[in-house]
């Protein structure tokens, strides 16, 4: 059994994505980021960064204690290599599917989260960085949609790479963008949503309460963070 510390945003969708999929038994415990459960003490002990999603492994494959893990691009390779699913064991496709998955944990998911912040949650507009992170959202999208030219996912096979990127791609009129105006990253989309898999992990997370209601006191917690925040949770 796996424990699996998550909210439903954009990370924590990637490894219900897996789970799911793998059919690897596991219980959600809810971590509500706009309440600031992200900084409880026990939770920090398994994500020091105070970010979900993380795991708890009640059954590692060594046979040891209790395994815990922080970082959704860590927790899909070590589900990957535990199980034997969705990475190759092939040098070369396996290199295939950990570049787009770095290339997802490096760039569309930090450029994609600063789209969502300025356009949606920052307290005031501000053209120059909306625009910013609009345009370079759409030049990660080109580069995804010229990659689908020719095949069907990211790396061969459906894979890690895919269900990192998929979420990140789900609000994309939100993100300022038309996939009419990427066609093989559409039909990628379309293909990846119709998965059983998906629509079952994306109905795990309807059960939470997702209201996108963004008050003062829960801006503070989600984007009023610094060094002094990190300090005093780790005090507590």
């Amino acid at each position: 059994m796996i424990d699996l510390y998550y909210w439903p945003t954009p990370n924590g969708h990637k490894i219900t994505l897996f789970l799911e999929d793998a059919g690897v038994p596991y219980r959600i415990i809810p971590v509500h980021i706009g309440e600031g459960e992200q900084f409880a003490p026990a939770f920090l002990r398994i994500a020091p960064n105070n970010r979900m999603p993380a795991i708890v492994d009640h059954a590692p494959v060594d046979g040891g204690e209790p395994l815990s893990l922080f970082e959704s691009g860590a927790i899909l390779l070590y589900l990957a290599e535990k199980t034997g699913k969705f990475l190759a064991a092939d040098l070369r496709p396996r290199q295939e599917t950990l570049q787009w998955l770095f290339w997802q944990m490096g760039g569309l998911g930090p450029m994609l989260g600063q789209n969502h912040h300025f356009s949606q949650y920052a307290p005031e507009p501000l053209p120059y960085a909306i625009d910013r992170y609009v345009r370079e959202t759409s030049r990660l999208y080109a580069v995804a949609d010229g990659r689908l030219a020719d095949r069907e996912f990211l790396a061969g096979d459906y894979s890690i790479a895919d269900m990192a990127c998929y979420p990140w791609i789900v609000p994309h009129e939100r993100q300022g963008q038309n996939l009419d105006d990427f066609p093989n990253l559409k039909r990628w989309f379309r293909t990846i949503a119709a998965r059983p898999a998906v629509e079952r992990a994306y109905a795990r997370g309807r059960e939470l309460s997702t209201a996108a209601v963004v008050t003062e006191a829960s801006r503070r917690l989600l984007f009023g963070q610094d060094a002094a925040t990190v300090r005093q949770a780790a005090a507590t």
